[in-house]
């Protein structure tokens, strides 16, 4: 059964526990969004592309992230990884995906994935949170903790998720994913609520030294997203707290994940629709999605394409520079990617 010859590959190529192994293929893995290289009977390369919606502006994109993505240790060197990556994104381009995202295990794979046209693009900060030594007043809202699925948390999620212009977003079924991590990781989502409607809410990992990480936050407003930082590190007993946080401004951030564009014509209608004001003339080369090669001519909020080049001078791109060109300087986000 492919299944397992897959989780076999993944068990030989990663250190999971046998735990989150389990979790992994019974609620993320699914024959639609694998992929494989095979030799004979032997599965020799593989990878999942889990699909995620992703706001982009005003409006939302289908993206696929690159999860699982391994090799056999005799199949290394060779190519394998390349070839399956392009057969990969040719399926994409089919499901009509028009952005691919994955997350580097190590860090030299951060050139690896540039020569298959990714782009550096998402980045995080980290803050740390130091609980002040007055505690809250009494009937202050009251610190909530679960690891179990709660519809009315998710809601509150998805909502404030999607007031992020630019963000990789979490289905339902994806949340019940992320609770199960929860679960076997002995995490956490601390929530408050007040008149019976969640004001704020944290999903949180136990760290090595006994604290606590904040993968996500989100608030009604600061005020109360440092209420419920307050709550947790009262109810934990702890000083402070660390929080993972979207970039902002010339603050300092670290480089997180990578994005490459399936579908060319597609993000530039997206962006010269936002930037009507701009006139670009751009000559693509993408040497494994051969549809996106040729000629882009945005002008006045509209996006056309050419295989043959039209009078005037052009920008030369290849696919993982215009990723980096139109994404980079919108500060996309992403979080909770169980990496």
């Amino acid at each position: 059964m492919l299944r397992e010859k897959v989780k076999s590959l993944w068990k030989l190529c990663f250190n999971d526990s046998e735990e989150f192994t389990e979790m992994y293929f019974r609620l993320r893995y699914n024959n639609d969004v694998n992929i494989v290289l095979q030799s004979g009977e032997e599965v020799i390369a593989a990878a999942q592309m889990l699909p995620y919606p992703m706001t982009f502006g005003d409006t939302e994109i289908k993206t696929a992230y690159i999860s699982g993505a391994c090799t056999h240790p005799d199949y290394r060197n060779r190519g394998a990884m390349h070839e399956l990556l392009s057969q990969a994104f040719i399926r994409m381009l089919h499901n009509h995906v028009v952005l691919s995202t994955l997350i580097p295990a190590e860090p030299w794979l951060f050139d690896y994935y540039a020569r298959n046209g990714y782009a550096p693009v998402f980045n995080y900060r980290k803050s740390r949170f130091n609980a002040p030594a007055t505690p809250l007043p009494q009937g202050s809202p009251a610190l909530k903790a679960t690891r179990e699925y709660r519809q009315e948390l998710y809601t509150y999620l998805n909502r404030k998720l999607r007031e992020r212009p630019f963000c990789i977003q979490h289905t339902e079924q994806d949340f019940q994913v992320i609770m199960a991590d929860l679960q076997s990781s002995k995490g956490c989502i601390f929530s408050l609520s007040q008149r019976g409607n969640t004001i704020a809410l944290a999903v949180a990992y136990p760290t090595s030294d006994k604290s606590w990480c904040i993968g996500e936050l989100v608030a009604d407003t600061p005020e109360t997203g440092t209420m419920l930082l307050q709550r947790i590190c009262e109810k934990a007993g702890i000083p402070s707290v660390e929080i993972l946080l979207p970039p902002a401004g010339n603050a300092n951030s670290s480089p997180l994940g990578m994005a490459r564009i399936i579908n060319a014509k597609e993000i530039l209608q997206l962006y010269a629709a936002a930037h009507p004001e701009v006139e670009l003339n751009i000559r693509l080369s993408d040497e494994q999605v051969s549809a996106n090669n040729g000629y882009y001519y945005l002008n006045n909020g509209k996006c056309m394409n050419s295989a043959k080049r039209l009078p005037g001078s052009h920008l030369a791109l290849t696919i993982g520079e215009l990723t980096e060109k139109i994404f980079a300087p919108l500060s996309p986000y992403m979080s909770l990617m169980l990496n």
